[in-house]
């Protein structure tokens, strides 16, 4: 099953059944209310839904208390912030929580392919396509699936660029970076760090060979640069399943993993789900 068609199956669903209350969870997330973090707020209700910045959030029942677990962009300003829960009466409830400043460090980069900095009409075409059909992969949301929030390292390796670096390639400024790099030779194998399906696999301008792995309720992870693939679109797969190996396509200066974690459309540090 293709990117096109599990996503329509996911519209149709979201269309056909009612909004779904808070999964039961054996585990939270680590708590880090920073620009690129992932606040975990109690809401002291039972509600059936709720939206952060125009995007649904995942609520979970923990050891008997429901909790909202929303990621925080890069760009989020600091100080007080508002979500919405919609509760099981129709009633519509707000809640806060607080942002504090982070400060990431600075990354310089030589890239030896100048189309790769700076990219040609024709690639832009190419860039411009890829870059929507993952952000439509990342605005997924399965019901189905319970996600796990402990999740082990996909790759054994050095972890080589962290989350957030403020990145200059060839002296210019880019994006922040939006995962985690971890180092390791090229052939190395990378595993599934948590239960879910594979939603989408490509070659792509950027991020040359990737997968993107949704593990449920906007919980979406992302696996780049690979020398092989070696699942398909629809695949379902368990913690340490081999999902591919490591490999330098795309835009790299050597084999490493680029991992990255979405939390209702929103990359968030990966550190934050480790347990090993």
């Amino acid at each position: 099953m293709g990117l096109k068609q599990l996503l329509l199956s996911g519209l149709l669903l979201s269309v056909i059944e009612p909004l779904c209350a808070a999964i039961s969870i054996g585990s939270l997330p680590d708590s880090s209310m920073v620009p690129g973090g992932v606040a975990v707020v109690p809401t002291g209700t039972e509600a059936n839904s709720g939206s952060y910045r125009d995007e649904r959030i995942l609520l979970a029942d923990f050891d008997g208390e429901q909790y909202a677990i929303i990621g925080i962009p890069l760009n989020a300003s600091i100080g007080t912030h508002q979500f919405a829960l919609e509760l099981a009466d129709g009633r519509r409830e707000l809640l806060q929580f607080s942002i504090e400043d982070k400060e990431y460090v600075e990354q310089h980069i030589t890239i030896t392919n100048e189309r790769q900095v700076n990219p040609n009409a024709d690639d832009m075409v190419r860039i411009n396509r890829e870059s929507a059909e993952m952000n439509r992969a990342f605005t997924s949301w399965d019901d189905s699936q319970t996600p796990v929030f402990g999740m082990r390292a996909p790759v054994q390796g050095v972890r080589s660029s962290s989350f957030g670096l403020k990145r200059f390639f060839n002296g210019q400024p880019r994006n922040p970076h939006s995962g985690m790099d971890i180092a390791a030779d090229e052939g190395t194998p990378i595993y599934a760090p948590a239960p879910g399906v594979i939603l989408t696999t490509g070659n792509y301008f950027f991020n040359g060979n990737t997968i993107i792995l949704d593990h449920g309720h906007g919980l979406i992870s992302l696996y780049c640069h690979m020398n092989t693939i070696d699942v398909v679109a629809g695949t379902v797969v368990d913690t340490g399943d081999q999902i591919g190996k490591v490999g330098q396509t795309g835009r790299v200066t050597g084999p490493h993993l680029h991992w990255s974690i979405n939390l209702n459309n929103t990359r968030v540090d990966p550190a934050l789900f480790l347990v090993d």
